[in-house]
């Protein structure tokens, strides 16, 4: 399974962006997916997930009301749209796949892809 993030780059404070995660190599309606990100300095957090089967999103609470993550199994990508960008949401932003469960923890993720720079700028 082959993850591709993209969709990231420099916005000002307040702005928004939206990342892309295209999937290949087995049947992406089996997997959940799920969007992390790593700060400088800082662990790798949980951000958002959706589950396989109904559409379920799961929040970091940081992000609740600003970012919405959603998927299309027809084009095999997932997606994070981010609203009302701050300064502290700059980070690597990776995207994450697991197999008949909902990536809501680094420890039941499958397959990781090369993360994408967001920078927020105030």
């Amino acid at each position: 399974v082959q993850l591709q993030a993209s969709g990231g780059g420099l916005v000002q404070a307040g702005g928004s962006l939206r990342l892309s995660c295209a999937v290949s190599g087995r049947t992406f309606s089996n997997y959940g997916m799920g969007w992390f990100r790593q700060a400088p300095g800082k662990e790798r957090e949980f951000v958002g997930a959706i589950n396989r089967s109904d559409g379920t999103t799961y929040y970091e609470d940081s992000v609740k009301g600003r970012f919405t993550i959603s998927r299309d199994n027809a084009k095999n990508t997932v997606y994070l749209q981010m609203a009302s960008l701050k300064p502290e949401d700059t980070a690597v932003y990776y995207c994450a796949a697991s197999w008949f469960e909902t990536p809501q923890d680094s420890s039941n993720v499958d397959y990781w892809g090369k993360g994408t720079q967001v920078t927020v700028s105030s």
